[in-house]
């Protein structure tokens, strides 16, 4: 399942720009955005767009196709939303109106994004642009998430979670290993019993 959902900036001297974001459900990683001056239904098809190339789910055939989360913005449940949708089969599911929970994982991502790149202003679109870029590598790639037993996006999305975390239970046994034998020695240079 993806997860999708605009979210607005300001920018001084230009006025509002809108994000809109394709979050995959199940890993958090972020396929795509983009940043426009609106928040129609082309915005919306041109960032699913550039999350299909990037899964490169127009080139492979796979028996899952993605299904779609949105809340009910008049973008996402416009007549050409559902023709591109229908076309890249891709199954619709909307939120219940005013129950922005039902989307949670785009809304706590936005928020998120937000409480770093709102730490600054921006005079040109382009700043604002590379400030979310960055925001995006640094929460897909470096990001620890509790509810991804403390992995990154990444490492799920791409299926590294188990040697991941194999990895880390080699250090851990490692560590304390390492720490039982010092703990030992000192024991013994000490005499304590």
């Amino acid at each position: 399942m993806w997860q999708t959902d605009f979210t607005q900036f300001k920018v001084q001297g230009w006025g509002w720009y809108y994000l809109s974001t394709v979050l995959d459900d199940y890993s958090r990683y972020i396929l795509a955005w983009k940043l426009s001056t609106t928040m129609g239904t082309d915005d919306v098809n041109e960032t699913l767009e550039m999350a299909l190339n990037r899964t490169s789910l127009k080139q492979i055939k796979v028996k899952h196709r993605p299904r779609l989360l949105s809340d009910n913005g008049s973008c996402f449940i416009s007549g050409a939303l559902k023709d591109y949708l229908r076309q890249n089969m891709i199954d619709h599911i909307r939120g219940a109106p005013y129950h922005p929970m039902t989307q949670g994982k785009i809304e706590r991502y936005h928020r998120s994004m937000k409480n770093v790149v709102l730490l600054c202003n921006y005079y040109y679109p382009w700043e604002l642009e590379q400030a979310i870029a960055a925001f995006v590598e640094y929460y897909n790639n470096q990001r620890y998430h509790e509810s991804l037993d403390n992995l990154v996006p990444a490492d799920v999305y791409f299926g590294r979670e188990k040697e991941v975390l194999s990895r880390r239970e080699q250090i851990k046994e490692k560590t304390l290993s390492e720490r039982r034998s010092h703990h030992l020695n000192i024991m013994r240079v000490y005499n304590v019993h």
